[in-house]
């Protein structure tokens, strides 16, 4: 029995002993291919030698230096180059040790914004519902995924939920594009007159929605539209690129395909590739230049950010990917496994949506495509196809609760910016093997 007190004690994990590529192979020899980068972190894949002799030479020269007496020459090269490439106006970058941890330093950040600019008033934070911002407490209380909440609700702050910008299954018949924009944006214009439009100090959502939903693009004008109600009312804009930033997307930065500039804007996962543990939150001039000419110091902090040897990593990584020139890659690749899929998918009667935007990808699951009526919640349907891909030798990120946190069953994919070609082929061909498998272990007939 191990002593480890994993997510899932009465599972019995396969132990992991070496990485290549695309690919984790495990203490038996099998391989598994590496189709949602664990949990979207994994864009360079496993054993990239150039970011493990860069963690190498940092950790000879020096591993750890506490921030509160030191930077170093990793974490200022690192904050340069992801300011240089940011939306403009973005301005200093505060490092972290991951998401949930660049979310708190977000929501901190905001609230002492406005303390220090005389606002102390504004303690509002609004969300989204079926988002997902993390699992510390303040990150959970922002979310606005039902499920995940429950349990903790007594503990978690006040936070305040609107629409989320779900065209598969918001969007009405008759309703364009732009016209679903603007019914979100006057619904956040609502809450926040609710609230009072001087009490609210944040708006905060997913650039494209991750783990909840399944790789949900906003429609195109929805954040001008939600830029604009923020500015109306002295709103903060928080974006959250944890899962969605770092190139998964095809760009380097998620909202840069929106056209939209946050006040905050939170990145992970990609950040580091996963050689390293490392988050941050990229900052807005006026935040930084209110709180310099404040109080002089962020009321915040951990041990490890801006931790020596991480940023070396996420260096390193964000090297590779703009001189492999892999943005390209993810936005081909991208491109192919979205046709894919839908040309397979065209006709299946259980497959209702296949979205997405670069190596991002969602594929939702419905009893009726007709009426978007999601399968029965009791057959943990998107349990079975975890167990059919990994039996198969597949690594996808299933969700349940897609609709509305107890509901609805998708898949997540989001595969190494390194993939080829034949790599989404054999991707593809897993995937539908593994959701026939699933479907029939549940009792669903697919015809064939």
């Amino acid at each position: 029995m191990s002593t480890v007190f994993h997510r899932t004690p009465k599972q019995t994990l396969p132990v992991a002993v070496a990485g290549e590529g695309i690919e984790i192979i495990d203490a038996a020899g099998k391989r598994y291919i590496d189709a949602s980068g664990g949990a979207a972190v994994s864009c360079l894949g496993h054993s990239n030698q150039r970011v493990i002799d860069a963690i190498k030479r940092q950790a000879q020269q020096l591993p750890y230096a506490h921030t509160s007496f030191f930077t170093t020459q990793a974490a200022e090269e690192l904050a340069d180059r992801l300011v240089a490439s940011a939306p403009r106006g973005l301005e200093h970058v505060y490092f972290v040790s991951g998401g949930s941890e660049a979310i708190e330093a977000a929501l901190k950040l905001a609230r002492q914004y406005f303390v220090e600019k005389g606002e102390p008033q504004r303690r509002h934070f609004i969300a989204r519902r079926q988002s997902y911002h993390g699992n510390t407490l303040g990150a959970l209380a922002i979310g606005g995924n039902a499920w995940r909440r429950e349990p903790f609700l007594p503990i978690l702050i006040e936070a305040h939920h609107v629409s989320p910008c779900y065209a598969y299954r918001e969007q009405r018949a008759d309703e364009t594009e732009e016209a679903f924009a603007q019914r979100l944006a006057d619904e956040l214009e609502q809450k926040i007159l609710e609230l009072g439009a001087g009490t609210v100090a944040a708006f905060v959502a997913e650039t494209v929605v991750g783990a909840t939903a399944g790789a949900v693009p906003p429609v195109r004008e929805y954040f001008r539209k939600i830029r604009a109600v923020c500015d109306r009312y002295g709103v903060l804009l928080i974006l959250d690129e944890i899962m969605s930033g770092m190139g998964r997307t095809g760009y380097l930065y998620a909202c840069e395909e929106d056209g939209v500039v946050p006040d905050l804007l939170t990145i992970a996962k990609g950040l580091g590739a996963g050689y390293q543990p490392i988050g941050a939150t990229l900052v807005s001039q006026r935040i930084y230049d209110t709180i310099v000419g404040g109080s002089g110091f962020f009321q915040h902090g951990h041990t490890y950010i801006g931790h020596a040897t991480a940023c070396a990593a996420a260096l390193e990584v964000q090297r590779v990917i703009a001189e492999d020139r892999l943005l390209d890659n993810v936005r081909a690749r991208g491109e192919q496994l979205r046709t894919q899929l839908r040309e397979h998918y065209a006709q299946h009667p259980y497959i209702g949506d296949v979205r997405g935007r670069g190596l991002f990808v969602g594929v939702e699951l419905v009893r009726d495509r007709v009426t978007k009526a999601p399968f029965e919640a009791n057959l943990k349907l998107h349990a079975a196809i975890r167990r059919e891909a990994f039996a198969r030798g597949l690594m996808v990120y299933p969700m349940g609760g897609t609709v509305d946190g107890k509901s609805g069953d998708h898949v997540l994919l989001a595969p190494p910016f390194i993939c080829t070609a034949r790599d989404i082929d054999n991707i593809v061909s897993r995937l539908t093997d593994s959701i026939d498998g699933a479907l029939h272990a549940v009792g669903v007939c697919v015809a064939a």
